[in-house]
């Protein structure tokens, strides 16, 4: 596989449109988009596009949040938001938050960052889009609307692992992709029957295109990855939220 960086992507806010920032800054940077290429984009600016900024100073704390900065030493508003944006608590400490998300993806403080948000070195905060898969459908659309052809599109975010150091691109949100290969069944190299192999090729292709994309002032929130083209499909599948382990079968509840 290999990979071409977007660049002059505009500063997002609500209501812009993605696809026709991504076609914009491929034409600018002669970067081809075909329907064999995958367009990973940030989450962060695909939340700004859907107005998921928010003010800490104009949350109401509930008496829940407010048990839950004494615990954890986090603004009660922020835990407010955290609990907005959550199925369950699934551990509390000093060190992290981990909930799982409204969407299902477990995940530190509910997503919620303030990296690279303007105002977020005081007031301003970002939730994750309110249903990731949906977002990659629709920048989907609108590439095939002006291209003629559909790329894959991935939503990415930075997520960390349990017992690993470090965060790793992941995917919340697809359209488009064979997101899992199934190889249980198959035969390894030896005629042994594979009995639990299942490659997790969205993730492994937004943590290819996350590292390359940068993390921090690269500004650089849209890759478009080839040699992936055999992952790509019609249809736009299940989506982001058919990866993530059911409930009932998580081996660390």
């Amino acid at each position: 596989m290999a990979v071409d960086l977007l660049p002059a992507m505009p500063h997002f806010v609500a209501g812009d449109d993605i696809a026709q920032a991504i076609i914009k800054a491929a034409r600018d940077g002669c970067i081809p988009l075909g329907g064999d290429d995958i367009v990973v984009v940030a989450q962060k600016i695909v939340s700004k596009a859907e107005g998921c900024n928010r003010a800490l100073s104009a949350v109401n704390p509930s008496q829940e949040a407010q048990q839950l900065e004494q615990k954890t030493g986090r603004p009660a508003a922020l835990c407010q938001l955290i609990l907005d944006e959550t199925q369950t608590v699934m551990r509390a400490t000093p060190y992290a938050i981990v909930t799982r998300h409204k969407t299902g993806h477990v995940t530190a403080n509910s997503g919620i960052d303030s990296s690279n948000v303007v105002g977020g070195d005081g007031d301003m905060v970002l939730l994750w889009p309110k249903a990731p898969d949906a977002s990659a459908q629709a920048i989907r659309a609108g590439l095939r609307s002006a291209l003629g052809s559909a790329p894959a599109v991935l939503i990415a975010d930075s997520l960390g692992r349990a017992w690993r150091q470090g965060t790793l691109g992941t995917t919340i949100g697809c359209a488009g992709i064979i997101h899992t290969d199934d190889r249980r069944g198959q035969q390894d190299m030896f005629g042994r029957t594979l009995q639990a192999t299942v490659v997790a090729v969205a993730d492994a292709i937004a943590g290819f295109a996350v590292l390359a994309m940068g993390e921090g002032a690269e500004g650089t929130p849209v890759a478009v990855v080839r040699g992936a083209g055999r992952w790509i499909t019609d249809e736009d599948g299940l989506g982001a939220t058919s990866i993530m382990r059911p409930a009932d079968g998580d081996l660390f509840p």
